[in-house]
Parts: structure tokens; sequence; C-alpha cells
């Protein structure tokens, strides 16, 4: 009985009955074999308008004689009963199924992805601190946008310092109604973190502060508004201008080669006092003069000097173990992105900062 059609019972004798159930009972279990979907199984024998079931009640049961009736209800329950049997199997099956379709062969060969490498500026960063992580030193990092307070006062930079210039600083828009020193601005240098470490944590104070940096600087081959310094500053009882000068010799040998030397000129920086220029022979040519040193045999690194009393007293009151009678200390930095580009033969910082790809795959 495979068609739509329902055909009427050849009579009503239990032998009859049970042979025209039986061959519903097999349509039923060849329905179930061929199943595609529970939903379809459902409509096709339970459905209310056009289901198998509903037909079979329709033609058999409400056709039969009052004392044939019990005799096909009872079966047309047991078929009823089996086929629910049947839907609520499949059912249960078909989430399993469906994972089963989706189940992904985890012996075969992954999609390999090609690893990236460092960026030349990010390269230097590491290198650099690694060096003085080795040296005991712990890194800090602070935010970018910062206050006048920190960026400036705190550093000892009074007020109408060239520094503060907006030719030299980019400032937050509408700061005006504000107190100077807490008006708003992208950080010019990463020493405010040194202020806010030793805010924060009394001496000994060992620390290195790579991070991103912005000045209003018009963009050339050598200039870009926006750069990388290290710094790093070192505080604790009975620190000297030796102690600076050994740490640095140090530092430039391990980062550049053991062959490397230094040497300290006189300079200015209004948070050290005194402040030296720092140079290192040049790492390329082993002093004798070349291109990247411009002959000269020598390349101006770094600045650094002794932290200046006035920057301890001004920390002195949030953290009172910074008085300057008892501690000292030193202070350095230099840009990431001029080391790298001596380091790599790079031309042209903007290369640095362009994204190209047909620049950055010879870093790989």
């Amino acid at each position: 009985m495979q068609n739509d059609e329902i055909p009427p019972l050849s009579g009503w004798s239990e032998a009859e009955l049970d042979q025209a159930f039986a061959a519903v009972a097999l349509e039923v279990e060849d329905s179930a074999a061929a199943l595609r979907s529970p939903e379809q199984f459902r409509l096709q024998w339970l459905g209310r308008k056009q289901g198998r079931l509903k037909a079979i009640s329709d033609s058999w049961l409400k056709s039969a004689p009052a004392d044939a009736r019990k005799a096909i209800g009872q079966r047309f329950n047991t078929l009823k009963a089996e086929i629910e049997r049947r839907l609520e199997l499949a059912d249960s099956a078909s989430p399993h199924d469906a994972l089963d379709a989706e189940a992904v062969d985890i012996t075969l060969p992954g999609t390999q992805r090609k690893l990236g490498a460092e960026h030349p500026l990010i390269r230097t960063w590491n290198e650099i601190v690694s060096v003085f992580q080795r040296m005991g030193y712990s890194v800090g990092a602070g935010p970018e946008v910062e206050t006048d307070y920190y960026n400036f006062e705190s550093l000892n930079f009074p007020p109408g310092h060239p520094a503060r210039d907006t030719q030299d600083t980019l400032v937050i828009a509408g700061q005006e109604r504000k107190p100077l020193r807490d008006r708003l601005l992208m950080r010019t240098h990463t020493s405010p973190v040194q202020i806010r470490t030793m805010e924060q944590q009394p001496p000994p104070v060992r620390i290195v502060i790579p991070g991103k940096v912005h000045r209003n600087d018009a963009a050339d081959a050598t200039h870009y508004p926006i750069f990388h310094q290290v710094e790093g500053l070192c505080v604790d009882a009975n620190i000297t201008f030796g102690d600076l000068k050994g740490t640095l010799d140090f530092a430039m040998k391990a980062f550049f080669g053991s062959s490397v030397r230094t040497r300290f000129f006189p300079s200015f920086f209004p948070f050290t006092e005194p402040s030296a220029d720092v140079q290192i022979s040049c790492p390329f040519c082993g002093g004798s003069g070349c291109r990247k040193c411009k002959q000269s045999g020598w390349i101006e690194l770094l600045g650094c000097g002794m932290v200046d009393p006035a920057v301890f007293g001004l920390v002195q009151g949030k953290q009172p173990g910074y008085d300057p009678k008892k501690v000292s200390g030193f202070a350095f930095g230099m840009g990431i992105d001029r080391i790298a580009m001596m380091k790599y033969g790079i031309g042209d910082i903007g290369l640095l900062y362009s994204g190209d790809l047909r620049f950055l795959e010879q870093f790989v």
C-alpha cells in the first residue's frame, strides 16, 4: 500500500482486519527506513488534514458497522502507537545525525598559517628593554594623554619654557578654562611615568619606560609627529654619576657589542643636574669613520643626568621617602626609532609607520 489512496476493507472479519493493518504497518516501516526528516514523517502519518492515519480513520473506522468498530479501533490505536514510537526515535536520533554531518576529522592536516614577524620598532624596543631587565630594572608604563603637571611642571619645566609652546606640543582642545597644571596634552616624552612611579613607590626604584610620544613636528626623513622613547630611572641612597656612566656603558656594550666605547659631554635638561649627552663609538665602522657616523667615528645616542633635587622635592609631598638630602638618582632616555633606523639602515622614519608590506617583509 504505497499510494496516498486508502483502499476499502475487503471484509470485517478478524483475519481480514489483521491483513489490512499488517499492510499499513509494513508501509510505516518502509517510510521510517526512507526517513529524511522527523517532521516529514510526522506530516505524512499524523497530519491533521492529509495524514494517512486520518485517511485510514475516515475510510475504515467511520464506515465500519457498529459490531466491527471495536476491533478496528484497537488495531488503529496499536498502529498509531507504533508510528509515534518511530517518530520519537527519529527525533532523538536527529541531533546526533546533524552533529555527525558537521563533524571534523581531526586526523586531517590543519590549515597552516604563516607566522608574522616583529616590526623593526618593536624588535628594537624589546631588545633595549631586555638589556635593562637583565640588570634588574622593571618595566613601567603610563598614559599617553597627560596633564601639564606631570609632563612639565613636576619635571622642573617652568611656565614659559620653550618646550611648553604649542609649536612643539600637541595640546587637547578646550582646556583653556582649567588651571595650567590640569590641562591635557599628548605626552612629549615618557618622563611623566618616572614621576608617577616615584609617587606610588618608595625608593629604591629601578625602572625602564618604553612608550609612544607625540610632538608637533613636520614629517621629514628624520622627524615624525609620533615616535618612541625608552627612558630609565634609578633612585637609591648614594647613587653617583659614576653609577650612571657604568650602567650606560654596560648597556651599550650589551646592545651594540663589547667593543663599543662611550663618552659623555656636558649638556642641559631641566630635570637633571648635572646633565650629559652620550656618544658611542660607531658600531658599524669600529670608530674609523663611515657614512652612518658622518666620518666622525662617534654617534650621539642619548641624554642622561643626575635627577635634579627639585624634582625629588616635588615628589616628596606624596612620597616622603624621596628626601633629596637622603637619596639620589639618575635618569636617561633615548629614541627607539633612531636606533632602529641606524641598526637596520632605514633612511626615512616614515617607512616605520607606513604599513607597507614591501618594506616590512625584509625584516621577516
